[in-house]
Formats: C-alpha cells, structure tokens, sequence
C-alpha cells in the first residue's frame, strides 16, 4: 500500500512540474513574440543613446552622455552559459572620447592615455550581470542545454499584474522574471547568488520599462538596476537603433591589445 502511495505522489508530483514548465514556456514564448519573434531572435547589433547614471550608496556618482554599442558574437550553445555572446562599447560625452569595452576576453577603460584593463572583480560582475540578463538570455542563450523554464504562477508587483517564471541553468542559476500579463514583456528580474569568498548573499534586481518599438523590436528605454537593495545604475534611452552593421573597429581594443574578432552569429 505504501508502495502504491509512494508510486501515486511521485506521478503527481512529476505531472505538477511538467505543468509548470508547459506554462512557463507558454510565458516565455509569448514575451519573444512580444519583444518581435524571429526579428529579435537574430537582431544582429544596437546602439542606445541617451544619459546614464551610476550611484554609490544610493546617491548619484555619475552622470554621463552615454552612447551604448552592443553587436552579438556567435557562442556555440553548449558554452552560452560561460562565454560572452556579445561586445560592448559603453562610450562617454559628446566626443565620445573616453568608452570602456567588454568583450569575452576582457575589459578595458579607454581613454586619450590608452586602453588600461579593468579590475577582475568588475569584470566577473558585468560577465555575471549579462549572462542572468533576461533579454540576453532571449537572444543568447535560449537553446543552452538544460536550461528549464517554470512557472510560479502570477503576482502584483508596482500595480502591473505579472506572471512569474524561473528560468534555470545547468549550472542551478536561477533568474526570476516578472512579465506583464497584457503586454507579456519582461517588466523586472532577480536573481540571487552567494559571494565566493565572503559567502554572503547578494541579490540583483532589474527593471526595465518605457518599450518603444524600433524596426519590429521592442526594447525598454529605461533599465534600472539594484544590488543588494542599492541603486547601482541606470539609463534613460532617448533612441535605440538596431541592426547598423557595426564594423570590427568600434570593438577593437586600441595599440597591441588588439585581439581578432571571433565569427559574427548568423
């Protein structure tokens, strides 16, 4: 009899988590739909351009013109869970004299001086960043082996009605993602991990609104970031453009550390 009980809750509980990751994939694939389908899913580069804030402490410790190049690099999926699919040039004021890069083999400040690279812990915190992105996930990352989309069901957050769901990597990072129920876009996120060293629990928070639609892709104007209950960042888009054929040397990391471009995806 105990047997059969037994036999009986684990079917049970099986059929419970099928369900769940059935609706949260219905979930996920609504909100690609939402973002443009095929459209988003082979967008190819991006440039945002408007102000950017960094804060310490809560209180504002930077205030910038800021334009924001980003072009996807191709990731074989078994590795889009630990390489960068992507390059990013983060550059400052009007003359755009002074950008950072990050590109999978580094990071570096650039400036009239040259390129100096960064400190590993900023490194390993924007690779950590991106890679739990959800959006990044949606481009990047969507056919990764192992990964699992579940359903928490649905919630209130800020007066927007959402539905929940977590998406989980082979590696048991768990990002959770709160999406609009009327326009299924990603409105917040969260993700939780243990420091290595300290092992004390940090928590990142990001909200992304104001979606304008550019070229049959939506994209939030507005990205608000949080760690551990402080702001730590913010822009305000006052235009994103897609798709712009973005050249190798806008990537390229100045003097004789310049590296090859790994293939472009298709």
């Amino acid at each position: 009899m105990k047997r059969i009980l037994f036999t009986l809750v684990a079917a049970a509980t099986l059929a419970s988590a099928e369900d769940a990751e059935t609706r949260g994939k219905k979930v996920v694939d609504d909100a690609i739909a939402a973002l443009g389908g095929q459209k988003f899913l082979t967008m190819q580069d991006r440039i945002e351009k408007g102000r950017a804030y960094s804060f310490f402490h809560d209180q504002i410790s930077g205030l910038s013109i800021a334009k924001i190049y980003t072009r996807y690099i191709y990731v074989p999926p078994d590795r889009t869970g630990t390489d960068l699919g992507i390059q990013v040039r983060q550059a400052f004021g009007k003359n755009e004299d002074y950008y950072v890069l990050f590109r999978q083999e580094g990071a570096w400040e650039v400036t009239f001086r040259g390129p100096k690279e960064l400190e590993k812990d900023r490194i390993q915190r924007n690779r950590d960043t991106t890679l739990n992105d959800v959006l990044y996930i949606f481009r990047e990352r969507l056919h990764e082996p192992g990964l699992i989309f579940e359903s928490q069901g649905s919630d209130v957050i800020e007066n927007q009605p959402v539905d929940i769901v977590n998406i989980t990597d082979s590696q048991n990072r768990v990002v959770k993602v709160f999406f609009h129920q009327t326009t299924k876009l990603p409105v917040q996120q969260t993700w939780v991990w243990r420091d290595p060293e300290t092992k004390d629990r940090e928590e990142e928070v990001t909200r992304f609104s104001r979606y304008r639609m550019t070229d049959g892709i939506q994209w939030p104007q507005q990205i608000h970031r949080e760690r551990n209950g402080e702001k730590i960042y913010e822009i305000f888009s006052e235009s994103v453009t897609v798709n712009q054929q973005l050249t190798d040397n806008l990537f390229a990391v100045p003097g004789p550390d310049t590296r090859p471009d790994p293939p472009r995806k298709k």
